[in-house]
């Protein structure tokens, strides 16, 4: 009995794992689409090397709304893409800057540009290094007939918010150069991680957004499946039996969802044939024959019946509230019960 409900355990997780990385899957899609990654970037460097826009307005946003509505559609804050490699000289600081030229950002991305490739006209680049950063500003500064001191004369008439950066890590550093550049190359590691922890805060809402279409769509009642795989002995052990080849087995597939191209993620997640019949109800289902094609149907009545059934709210609750888990601990979860496993 007790290894009924272990199976059972295994059933559950293998299914809110794949279901998981669909969810991913479809958000790195979504992402990658809108560009958000590059814009939250350019965004950020846009307030911190010259500020405000010319109507005042910060180019991070405030909202929710302004993530997926201003930022991706409205106010594109990357600059244009150039095909030419670096200039070899660095431009000159201006003296004096107005809120339409952003001067400082259009710098920096002439010295890193070499790293670039277009999209719809726009910068790609969503990461610099910390590294290379501090060297590109050293570059700028090195332009500058009074070198560092000239450089953070120039920020400070043009009244870029970089400038009160810079001067604390220059006078930290005691005016050594070296010092300064690992000093810059420290602070922008820091600022890269609290903009990765607002990145996150903000992509969230997607997963959210995402989950709740996934489990209304495919119309999982996680109640319901539990109570199948209690039931249906092949049902269950075909499931484990995707558990028991080990964690390994999603290695590939996990890689492709968090950080690859996203189309494979879904195309193989959904392909799983435990994931087939549990989302046999879906809104539309593959039917995945011993002989012959696979075929598809659509599956529209039966699936407004399933969604305005009352009785299938809660198992709709539950599946959302595991996929809000996410991939990583669902992937931990299937990693402590195989091993449990594997010491038996």
């Amino acid at each position: 009995m007790l290894s009924v409900y272990v199976d059972l355990a295994l059933g559950l997780v293998v299914s809110f794992l794949l279901l998981s990385l669909l969810v991913s899957g479809l958000n790195e899609a979504f992402v990658r689409l809108l560009a958000i990654r590059s814009k939250f970037l350019w965004a950020y460097l846009r307030d911190t090397m010259d500020g405000s826009d010319k109507q005042g307005r910060s180019w991070l946003p405030a909202k929710v709304r302004d993530v997926f509505a201003a930022l991706p559609f409205v106010r594109d804050p990357r600059p244009k893409h150039s095909d030419q490699p670096a200039p070899a000289e660095p431009g000159v600081v201006p003296a004096q800057e107005s809120k339409a030229e952003d001067a400082m950002v259009n710098l920096l991305y002439q010295r890193v540009q070499e790293i670039d490739h277009p999209k719809r006209g726009r910068t790609s680049i969503a990461n610099i290094p910390p590294g290379r950063f501090a060297v590109a500003l050293m570059e700028l500064a090195a332009g500058e007939p009074d070198g560092v001191e000239g450089f953070l004369a120039k920020l400070k008439e043009m009244r870029s918010p970089l400038y009160g950066h810079l001067k604390g890590v220059w006078e930290t550093a005691q005016r050594d150069l070296d010092r300064f550049r690992q000093g810059v190359e420290t602070w922008f590691d820091g600022e890269m991680q609290r903009l990765s922890m607002l990145y996150k805060r903000y992509v969230k809402w997607v997963v959210a957004v995402l989950g709740l279409l996934v489990t209304l769509v495919f119309t999982m009642d996680g109640l319901e499946y539990a109570k199948t795989l209690l039931r249906d002995n092949a049902f269950r052990a075909s499931v484990t039996a995707v558990a028991e080849s080990g964690p390994d087995a999603y290695n590939e597939l996990k890689a492709r969802c968090t950080g690859g191209d996203p189309v494979p993620c879904v195309t193989e997640t959904l392909s799983e044939p435990a994931l087939v019949r549990m989302l046999g109800q879906a809104l539309v289902s593959v039917s995945i024959p011993e002989q012959g094609d696979p075929s598809i149907q659509w599956n529209g009545a039966l699936w407004w019946d399933r969604i305005t059934t009352p009785s299938h709210w809660p198992g709709f609750l539950l599946t959302y509230v595991a996929l809000l888990f996410g991939a990583p601990f669902w992937w931990d979860v299937l990693r402590r019960i195989t091993g449990i496993r594997s010491r038996r």
